[in-house]
């Protein structure tokens, strides 16, 4: 894919391989802003800096793709389109789109807290004022460009989300000829639509070319980029409304089987997530060319990506549509040879890490091993048995990359604090040789992590902040008050990046 999404390919995927690096986990969303929602503008600049200034290769992301309902990354509305939350006011501003940037009164919106409904309000109206403006001005030859690479997700994302807001219900409550995209019925709405279908292309050609300018700067700061591809994307979505026959759906579009996972660590009656599965044998019949462009467009913007929920691509948990729980589900295998074949062929060097965390069985383990995928292994499960567990770092494989925490865990102090059992705390302080406390378990775990080794080492930024429980990312078993959290600016200006750059240095990485 040319244009925007034209990347130059830097060699960091083959470089983990080979040298030892470490890098911090940190959502966009997360980025301190006076909008309501990190976004990649000015601090999205400080931060990479900051990355760099502490001796980091890597700055690992949450999905930017767009997200419904609960704000969920791991639920996107689209597989192909970008975030427009995540879209910068003052370089708008700085592109003279805006006339000034949105008046916000201080205090109006948390420093310390991601305000969605505020934040969707705001940036609506600036990409609005940008819209107009744009349309008013001069030469859109790059805009017409854009546009036409990517108009196999774009006319229908475009369109969708035109629909939404003029019917404010899911695709599949829309009337028949809509829902069931009748030719005649799309083409008298893309008529009628068509300056809104405009703005919502104006505001993809925006945040891919802001994305563009960030990845060129962290890359000139030596940085590669980790993004998150998502298993599943929401039902109501840009890519089941137009994709349906590549889903399990009865007549009407509505799920048959959704996804999930059975009892984990996480919930005792497992989790269910309610995505559509994927139809994998109409899949292989395309040649799997909608997996094959996704994937694609994910390393057109990320130098490595993580493959979230690694083991559905072997054998997925598929629950009935109606059940309560995930419980009742069972295992479906995925014809992943084909798959990572037909992977291999259009990207060779295969930059991925597999999450594999949860239930993995050995069937797992073999296909990582086939296409030679690192795995993850997160210090958080290292006390929950003895020598052999696998995630303590004496038996971290190499060709793996170490966590403190993840999006989905505790912070490591929140972990300490509110939920380690006498018996986990006791194996910790045996493991390192001495009792904790509070304020510098998370630096402990930090230095487990950069002294492992595995060749890669990502630590979340609340851990590099010793952040407690507040700081939680993500609480998989709620739907409620999740992927709220943001970084405030005194807090990165803190000592602790200091610190961690003096120990990345001291760990060889």
């Amino acid at each position: 894919m040319a244009g925007l999404l034209r990347r130059s390919r830097p060699r960091v995927a083959q470089w983990t391989r080979t040298k030892r690096a470490s890098g911090v986990l940190m959502s966009v969303t997360s980025l301190p802003s006076e909008f309501g929602v990190g976004d990649l503008g000015p601090s999205a600049l400080r931060f990479a800096d900051l990355l760099a200034e502490s001796g980091q290769s890597f700055w690992q992301v949450l999905p930017v793709t767009p997200t419904g309902l609960g704000n969920s990354p791991y639920n996107p509305t689209s597989a192909f389109a970008g975030n427009t939350l995540l879209i910068s006011p003052e370089i708008l501003e700085r592109e003279k789109l805006l006339p000034e940037l949105p008046k916000v009164a201080r205090g109006q919106l948390p420093s310390n807290q991601t305000s969605f409904g505020d934040a969707l309000l705001l940036k609506r109206e600036v990409i609005q004022k940008a819209y107009q403006r744009f349309k008013a001005g001069g030469d859109h030859r790059e805009f017409e460009e854009f546009c036409l690479e990517n108009s196999d997700w774009l006319e229908s994302y475009s369109l969708y989300v035109a629909l939404k807001q003029e019917r404010e219900e899911p695709w599949y409550l829309w009337p028949k000829g809509l829902r069931d995209r009748k030719r005649d019925s799309l083409a008298e709405k893309s008529v009628r639509l068509k300056d809104v279908l405009d703005r919502e292309k104006f505001a993809q050609f925006e945040f891919f070319k802001q994305w563009r300018s960030l990845k060129d700067y962290c890359a000139d700061l030596g940085i590669g980029l980790i993004g998150d591809l998502s298993f599943y994307v929401a039902l109501d979505s840009s890519d089941v409304w137009s994709n349906r026959e590549i889903f399990e759906l009865d007549s009407e579009g509505m799920p048959t089987f959704v996804g999930g996972v059975p009892p984990d660590y996480f919930s005792q009656t497992g989790q269910l997530w309610g995505n559509p599965v994927y139809d994998w044998e109409r899949l292989e019949t395309q040649g799997f060319d909608w997996w094959m462009r996704r994937t694609q467009q994910t390393l057109n913007l990320f130098d490595l990506a993580r493959l979230d929920h690694f083991r559905g691509f072997v054998a997925y948990w598929q629950v009935p549509a109606h059940a309560k729980t995930a419980v009742s589900g069972q295992w479906v295998a995925a014809p992943w040879e084909a798959f990572f074949e037909a992977v291999k062929r259009r990207l060779p060097s295969l930059p991925f890490i597999a999450e594999d965390l949860g239930v993995i069985t050995s069937d797992v383990r073999a296909v990582m091993r086939r296409f030679d995928l690192p795995g993850m292994n997160v210090l958080l499960f290292a006390f929950d048995s003895g020598t052999d567990n696998p995630y303590l770092p004496n038996n971290h494989l190499p060709d793996s990359v170490v966590y403190t925490g993840t999006h989905d865990t505790n912070t490591v102090r929140g972990w300490f604090c509110d939920e380690a059992t006498p018996e986990q705390k006791k194996r910790l302080f045996e493991y390192v040789g001495k009792e904790l406390p509070e304020e510098e378990v998370s630096w402990e775990f930090i230095c487990l992590a950069l002294d492992s080794g595995a060749r890669l080492s990502i630590i979340p930024v609340q851990d590099v902040l010793s952040l407690g429980s507040s700081a939680r990312m993500n609480r998989p078993s709620s739907a409620e008050g999740n992927w709220e959290w943001r970084a405030t600016s005194e807090q990165l200006k803190s000592d602790a990046f200091r610190r961690l750059g003096e120990k990345t240095e001291s760990s060889g990485r």
